[in-house]
């Protein structure tokens, strides 16, 4: 379909808002009484560092809400303000931090209900308000929405947007797009549903796959196999990898996207040469700014004489997992939380380890002097923060 053509027609209907409500000002109270913090803003005053008897703590000095996720929970609390009447749904989690979920629910915001991954939109009635969340929504849902009569507030991050902008160039020269993303991750779903041909990558490892194969060292029914569920319908390796453009979930992790492309870029140079090379390659910068920001002051962080790291965010928030992932590859303990109510009672935390299963470790903080790193994933807000640190000083002084 013509997506581009698609989003034209959907920005124009009297149905749909991706400005907000001009509402900023009623809602900036309850908004900073649920996610704002003053120690977070003194320790930002204070380097980022806070001494408290035996226990040092050092923050990231890039770390937690991004202006894409403010922007996101803004627009759904002024959508409740709006509309204080009218059911309203969120597609998916507007952000992917729990406490966040849980305060829309608590005023009345519903969720889709998702069956075996599937969503089930039979619920949704013509003149029901829809949010869509941060990391977007797939073409499919939208025009669901948008044929149902419903109202849609788009919350979708500009810099998400600049992606699908992305596979669309691709799509229009007949690219495939090559997805540096987790495949069943929103923002890639969402992403791939404006692509035309594409391949989604997990990871390095995915990509010189996929390279090797273009070289011609590869096998069709492995290469298949592996890529059966992270491809457009009817792809075809041999004649869609002959000229490919890469673009990524914007959660992932920079160094990693930046190599994935390097390395396609490489390829196909050494495939087609360099006179034809910008008939078989195509680039596009879209690594999201905060994303980045974050991942640079973790790499900052772990570079500190740190005892361990308290990683915070949603268990399944992709920036905050590759956050935990800088923290693992230096070798430094490190804990994932999502929530202050993991540490306790007692020296315990309850962690989830990366790419494991939730598991608890007591004793968690070891006895004599401390230093403890910290950062959240863009997701969490900094009353988070807060809390897990004023639970630390608590186990810090029993």
């Amino acid at each position: 379909m013509d997506t581009r053509a698609f989003k034209r027609s959907l920005h124009h209907s009297e149905r749909y808002n991706r400005r907000g409500f001009g509402r900023a000002d009623e809602v900036a109270g309850s908004l900073e009484q649920a996610y704002q913090s003053d120690l977070i803003a003194s320790l930002r005053e204070n380097g980022y560092q806070l001494q408290h008897g035996r226990l040092s703590v050092r923050l990231a000095e890039a770390f937690g809400f991004c202006w894409g996720v403010e922007r996101a929970v803004a627009m759904a609390y002024e959508t409740r303000r709006h509309y204080p009447s009218e059911r309203i749904w969120i597609t998916n989690e507007i952000i992917h931090n729990p406490s966040v979920n849980d305060h829309l629910r608590e005023m009345n915001v519903q969720f889709i209900a998702v069956e075996e991954g599937v969503k089930d939109f039979s619920e949704v009635g013509i003149g029901d308000v829809v949010i869509l969340p941060a990391f977007g929504a797939t073409v499919q849902e939208m025009q669901l929405l948008n044929e149902r009569g419903c109202h849609i507030v788009d919350t979708t991050c500009p810099w998400v947007s600049k992606v699908w902008n992305t596979v669309e160039k691709h799509k229009k020269h007949a690219f495939t797009s090559i997805i540096h993303g987790k495949v069943k991750h929103e923002e890639t779903l969402a992403t791939s549903s404006f692509a035309g041909t594409y391949l989604v990558v997990l990871d390095l490892a995915e990509a010189r796959m996929v390279c090797d194969y273009i070289r011609g060292q590869g096998e069709r029914e492995v290469f298949m196999a592996r890529f059966a569920n992270a491809c457009s319908p009817g792809f075809d390796p041999d004649r869609d990898l002959a000229r490919v453009g890469v673009a990524n979930q914007t959660t992932m992790l920079k160094s990693e996207t930046e190599e994935i492309g390097r390395l396609f870029e490489r390829t196909m140079l050494e495939h087609y040469g360099p006179a034809d090379l910008n008939d078989h390659f195509l680039a596009f910068n879209t690594i999201c700014d905060a994303t980045q920001e974050r991942q640079d002051a973790m790499f900052s962080l772990v570079d500190e004489p740190l005892d361990l790291i308290v990683v915070i965010g949603g268990y399944n928030s992709s920036n905050t997992t590759h956050l935990q992932e800088i923290a693992v590859s230096r070798g430094i303990r490190s804990f994932h939380i999502d929530t202050p109510e993991r540490i306790g009672p007692g020296n315990r935390i309850e962690h989830k380890p990366l790419g494991a299963e939730l598991e608890t470790v007591e004793p968690f903080l070891p006895d004599g002097p401390l230093r403890v790193g910290i950062t959240s994933g863009a997701s969490t807000p900094d009353r988070v923060v807060e809390d897990i640190i004023r639970q630390l000083i608590a186990l810090s002084e029993a």
